[in-house]
């Protein structure tokens, strides 16, 4: 996961801060003097490093701190602010043109993932309710033009291609014409990259710019090449005057460092970060969410965000209601479960959770999807009435839905106990809870806490 050995670090050096009463600037060095190491490991720019410690402990020697009552969450503060800054302070939005469409050229090296990105930021905006269209320019690399059709056919999004035997500089002339003879309000430019910058590759974009000219200009580069990828920025950037960034694979076995160096080296924002090789929308890049992740904070925004997005609320408060008075089903658990599923990977789900990061027993905790796989195939397996009424499922049905899901009938019989288990728990919960608070004070709350420690586990 991105920044986990930053976060991890971090956190070390500001838990130490916390525990003194007063910090003297010898406490304040050493401390500067770990992190600078800490974001050293991380791969960001030594430039950045040391202009970035130099702001912060400027600010953190001062008499704000010295006489604070709590100087080492001061520090903190301070270090938040100026990581936010860092990465371009406030969210750098998409330009949208006064005079549609407004045209958006990817560019990138070989490999970054150009058109998967375009893919991805076609259908943001058809989720923004506009009429994108995808233009494949990348006549060079084998499957190039048939990955962005299929993409586009997977989105909903029309592709303009004239196969690869016209020069880009002519497909996107005339995608751009399709564009407004049909409406189009976006046009997404998919270019050709190479495994390294060169002049031929150059050439073509800046052809493609002078006749199409875009309104932004977006490098895709790839997180996992750590700083490469801000060497990258800085080449594209000084032939290309690049209006954003798009970092992909941030989800990978990243140290983070392009993310804390490229908008202070190039001057060029952060604009989307993508996660995975699935087809989810862009995700915005918001430099006080990242920096809130960074220092262990969590990002419940965006984690908000993404729930509201895809949780349809009436079904939500359906859930609940069925779950406080057991009428709970295998069919309503496997709909609970996708709806999760549509927020993303678990995992990274709950590394935007607040404290996560210190939490001992989760540090190494590993969410299994193939587990999760294996539980919607048990439930799958399921007909209609044994989904609604798990009471029935005898030892022959429970062996039919084993060999109908490739499980074992322990895994069967393990998942249904723990479906038991968890509404009996939610009944009780349920009955403890009074419009005001656990019923029966301290009792009720005992009987909670009772609950809860005895190692209940979700059949998810």
């Amino acid at each position: 996961m991105a920044f986990e050995g930053l976060t991890s670090r971090l956190q070390n050096v500001f838990g130490k801060l916390r525990g003194k009463g007063k910090l003297s600037e010898e406490d304040v060095n050493e401390a500067m003097r770990e992190v600078r190491l800490a974001l050293l490991e991380a791969d960001v720019n030594f430039k950045v490093v040391k202009d970035f410690i130099a702001k912060v402990k400027e600010q953190a020697v001062g008499a704000e701190v010295t006489k604070s009552f709590t100087p080492g969450m001061v520090v903190i503060d301070i270090v938040n602010k100026e990581l936010t800054e860092l990465m371009g302070g406030t969210q750098s939005k998409l330009a949208k043109s006064n005079r549609p469409p407004t045209v958006i050229l990817m560019a990138g090296l070989q490999g970054a993932g150009k058109t998967t990105s375009s893919g991805k930021l076609a259908k943001m905006l058809i989720k923004d309710k506009h009429r994108p269209l995808l233009v494949a320019c990348d006549i060079y690399r084998p499957a190039a033009i048939k990955q962005l059709q299929v993409l586009g056919e997977g989105i909903g999004a029309p592709v303009f291609t004239m196969g690869d035997q016209t020069s880009p500089v002519e497909i996107a002339r005339a995608g751009l014409a399709h564009a407004k003879e049909h409406g189009n309000d976006y046009v997404i430019i998919d270019t050709a990259g190479r495994l390294h910058i060169d002049e031929a590759l150059m050439d073509e974009l800046r052809q493609v710019h002078e006749v199409t000219k875009p309104d932004e200009v977006l490098l895709v580069v790839d997180a996992m090449t750590g700083q490469e990828a801000v060497n990258v920025a800085q080449s594209f950037h000084s032939q290309l005057e690049l209006t954003g960034v798009v970092l992909t694979k941030l989800d990978g076995d990243t140290r983070g460092g392009a993310a804390l160096s490229v908008k202070a080296v190039t001057g060029t924002p952060i604009k989307f970060v993508a996660t995975g090789e699935k087809i989810e929308p862009l995700e915005p890049f918001h430099p006080s969410r990242m920096a809130s992740r960074i220092l262990g904070m969590g990002d419940m925004l965006s984690l908000i965000e993404k729930a509201q997005s895809n949780i349809d609320a009436e079904k939500a408060a359906e859930m609940e209601r069925k779950m406080r008075t057991a009428e709970f089903t295998f069919e309503d658990f496997l709909e609970q479960m996708e709806q999760v599923r549509n927020l993303g990977p678990l995992d990274q789900l709950l590394d935007m959770l607040p404290g996560m990061g210190k939490m001992k027993e989760m540090k190494n905790v590993k969410v299994d999807e193939k587990q999760i796989s294996r539980v919607e195939a048990i439930v799958k397996s399921m007909t209609k009435e044994e989904k609604q009424k798990p009471e029935i499922l005898n030892h022959s049905r429970r062996k039919r839905i084993a060999a109908g899901s490739g499980t074992s009938i322990a895994e069967v019989n393990r998942l249904i106990k723990q479906f038991d288990d968890m509404k009996k728990m939610m009944k009780q919960f349920s009955s403890m809870m009074g419009p005001k608070g656990p019923k029966g004070g301290m009792k009720g709350l005992k009987g909670m806490k009772g609950m809860l420690g005895k190692g209940m586990k979700f059949p998810f």
